[in-house]
């Protein structure tokens, strides 16, 4: 009875996603509905066979195992750098900067490795291809996809730049929405040290759910991008595959330029974090300060000896400390948590990290995810640990609209204009791709 439940849970939240995706379209006429039933149809059948499948579950899980085993390599130069702060959990215990950061720089350099010896290339045109085939993609379209699955939203386009130019607005958007749904391989790396810690089993877990979310994320984003601006410039699908990008000189050139990438965004996220964190810190003070302040009047005038902060962290389990900014989204995309299938117990929670990874980013999120976890008196449901991992992983957050439009327009000038334009929808169209992607795990998970 719960495992239909949960079926028509996310049945319905996938249909109030592809409502506003319908609500908010540039021409709902135009839309192609065959796209969006294969895009559909490619999500569920994915999910299926990679979570419940025994052949593909376990190859997927074979697929984690080395992927984590992997990682392994980057303690050799982070035990090099830093000594026991690696080795020694019982004295300094896990310690994000020296045990995350560094695996962000090692797939970094091996991913330049990878592309320096078409590795990657051929990896993405057999997904390119697949989608081409499946959903009446362009050439151009199915690439960039593809490829952000693999490379993230900066490096992407690269691929397709001799395309960029001449892109109508929908594939413009499409590539848009493809960069915001998925997330690049340097913190995907990151994010199975940062959920997994120091167990090898959670860390496989994690990436095992992480990969299957980055997987299928690929057709929702297509699907979302398709409705909110549906193709109508008549034209003849280019069939082509051809990518571009610098690949270095040799291989040393190639491994020096992905340790420079991956130490830039090493630092970038470190940095961020620590900002971030703290200005949620300060926030949340200001909003326990001010819900006091106007407690203690209320107080005074009607007599009461009444303490909303109090009675907020008592209903919800210790979870919040009051009514702080994180409690306020929590209560704003509590529905959202709940359309996704998230037990009721935990939509709170839950909807309090979708709204930090909409406002802030999904790093800032994860952080967050990863404490709740650790420190609550009253653990997540399984159920909602996966759907907050899959919605999570995205960089569709407001700060992403600033590096796309900086990014495509590097290589783009022409279509500057058109990445503004549709910046806020690109927003929109990564959202409840993530979201998709999140209801239809949530399906499968009991």
């Amino acid at each position: 009875m719960d495992y239909a439940v949960g079926i028509f849970r996310g049945f319905l939240g996938i249909a109030a996603l592809l409502a506003t995706c319908y609500f908010l379209s540039n021409d709902k006429k135009a839309i192609n509905w065959k796209l969006v039933g294969s895009g559909l149809a490619m999500q569920v059948i994915l999910a299926l066979l990679i979570l419940k499948a025994p052949f593909v579950k376990d190859f997927f899980q074979f697929i984690s195992g080395g992927f984590v085993s992997f990682l392994k390599f980057s303690e050799a130069g982070a035990v090099f750098m830093f000594g026991n702060l690696i080795t020694d959990m019982n004295t300094f215990g896990y310690i994000f900067a020296f045990q995350v950061l560094p695996t962000i720089v090692f797939f970094s350099a091996v991913s330049s490795i990878l592309y320096y010896y078409g590795i990657l290339q051929a990896i993405i045109k057999v997904a390119a291809k697949v989608m081409m085939k499946l959903m009446g993609l362009s050439g151009s379209e199915s690439l960039a996809a593809a490829a952000n699955v693999f490379i993230g939203q900066t490096e992407a386009p690269l691929v397709v730049k001799p395309y960029i130019e001449n892109m109508s607005k929908s594939e413009i958007l499409c590539l848009m929405v493809g960069g915001m749904a998925t997330i690049a391989g340097g913190v995907f790396a990151a994010y199975i040290g940062f959920l997994g810690g120091t167990d090898e089993e959670s860390q496989r877990y994690f990436a095992k759910h992480l990969l299957t979310a980055s997987i299928i994320s690929a057709p929702a984003a297509i699907v979302a991008a398709k409705m909110l601006y549906p193709e109508t410039r008549e034209r003849s699908l280019d069939n082509q595959l051809k990518m571009s990008g610098d690949v270095g000189n040799n291989l040393l050139d190639a491994i020096s330029r992905g340790t420079t990438d991956g130490l830039k965004l090493a630092v970038n996220v470190g940095v961020m974090l620590l900002v971030f964190t703290a200005l949620i810190a300060l926030v949340n003070a200001g909003f326990l300060s001010g819900t006091d302040f106007i407690n203690s009047i209320a107080n005074s005038i009607t007599g009461s000896a009444a303490d909303w902060n109090e009675s907020i962290k008592l209903s919800t389990g210790n979870r919040f400390e009051g009514f702080t900014f994180t409690y306020l989204l929590g209560l704003l995309f509590a529905p959202v948590a709940w359309l996704l299938g998230t037990p009721f117990e935990d939509i709170t929670i839950v909807g309090q990290l979708l709204g930090q990874k909409t406002v802030i980013n999904e790093f800032v999120a994860y952080a967050e995810f990863n404490s709740i976890r650790e420190a609550a008196t009253v653990p997540l449901q399984n159920k909602s640990i996966i759907i907050a991992t899959y919605a999570l992983c995205g960089f569709s957050n407001f700060a992403s609209i600033g590096i796309q439009i900086g990014g495509i327009g590097a290589i783009a000038p022409g279509q500057r204009k058109t990445l503004t334009e549709l910046g806020i929808k690109s927003l929109i169209g990564g959202t409840i791709a993530c979201f998709m992607t999140a209801a239809i795990a949530g399906m499968f998970i009991s």
